[in-house]
């Protein structure tokens, strides 16, 4: 699809193409051949698997330099599927090692990237500092003082990924209330494995205006109500979900029911080398799915505009470009 398209919900590591981190790791000589498959794509079995190979692939992103040259790489991948604004997780556990001046010098790199591709390919890219939760709530205040010692127009959000069955959200409260502090908007990953009540719980505990995922709160109809009417939005990655076997096809994929329930749901990738996905196939196989036609696409990109967690001009600018696009 042609549509202009808004992502809140992308890894900028796990949107690295198979082929770049191949280069890389040749170039520094590292031997990972063991997280790719006979055709040359990533190899996992489940999530927990998956987890894995996403750290053996960014193991080869070492430098500012680096993340420069992924940043132009995903951006182009992403304008072409006609993106036009993406929002992406960035972990100073991975850009620096959680060390606020080497975390620096990452993120100027990352933005010097995001701002040629702005000026080339027309797609604005704002970043949302993400604690590695399985990594701890320690290194979690670590990064959530990267995070606040860098907000501002880029950096713009603070959230929380990695294995859901690591801990509770409570136990991230000192890091989400810093980042509140220092101006950043919030959202959690949850819903995608720990069920309906990690959804409540993130929401609740933490704080959060959206949710990452946030799909199994389908199965508690009172807490979509709920999710409906207080206004929190979805992060929903309905590719990423069947590639790991959430559920098994698209039609069985709750974001319709969702959405017809009232609650503002918007369309991602999550890690798309890794799930086989780009934004225009997300479109394509949700319209084949629940027969969605161009207006249904046109809601959503304005509710992710809404939604996102860009500065006033910023949204504006983004909401004049898909009106401009439905003329």
């Amino acid at each position: 699809m042609t549509l202009p398209k808004v992502e809140l919900h992308l890894h900028l590591e796990g949107a690295a193409p198979p082929a770049f981190v191949r280069g890389l790791a040749t170039e520094k000589r590292m031997d990972i051949s063991g997280i790719f498959d006979a055709r040359g794509d990533y190899a996992f079995r489940d999530f927990w698997e998956f987890l894995k190979v996403y750290e053996a692939a960014t193991s080869t992103l070492t430098s500012p330099s680096d993340y420069a040259r992924l940043t132009r790489a995903v951006l182009e991948e992403s304008a072409a599927a006609g993106v036009i604004y993406c929002e992406t997780f960035l972990s100073p556990d991975f850009c620096g090692g959680r060390d606020l001046g080497a975390w620096r010098e990452h993120l100027h790199a990352i933005r010097e990237a995001a701002d040629l591709a702005e000026r080339d390919l027309g797609i604005i890219l704002r970043g949302i500092v993400t604690p590695i939760r399985h990594f701890g709530p320690d290194k979690a205040r670590e990064t959530a003082l990267c995070a606040a010692e860098t907000a501002g127009d880029f950096i713009v959000g603070f959230g929380l990924a990695g294995d859901e069955r690591a801990g509770k959200p409570k136990d991230f409260c000192w890091s989400f209330d810093l980042a509140r502090e220092a101006g950043l908007r919030l959202t959690c990953h949850a819903g995608e494995w720990g069920g309906p009540a990690s959804v409540r719980d993130a929401w609740h505990d933490l704080r959060v205006e959206r949710i990452g995922h946030g799909v199994r709160a389908i199965e508690d109809l009172r807490l979509v109500d709920e999710l409906a009417e207080a206004g929190v939005v979805l992060e929903v990655c309905p590719g990423s979900n069947i590639a790991l076997g959430l559920y098994p096809d698209w039609r069985a994929h709750p974001i319709a029911a969702l959405r017809d329930r009232g609650v503002k749901v918007t369309v991602s990738t999550d890690d798309p080398p890794f799930f086989h996905t780009t934004m225009t196939r997300e479109y394509e196989q949700l319209a084949q799915a629940f027969d969605w036609d161009d207006k249904v696409f046109q809601d959503i990109a304005r509710v992710s505009a809404r939604a996102a967690f860009c500065d006033a001009d910023t949204r504006s600018k983004i909401l004049k470009k898909l009106e401009n696009a439905n003329d």
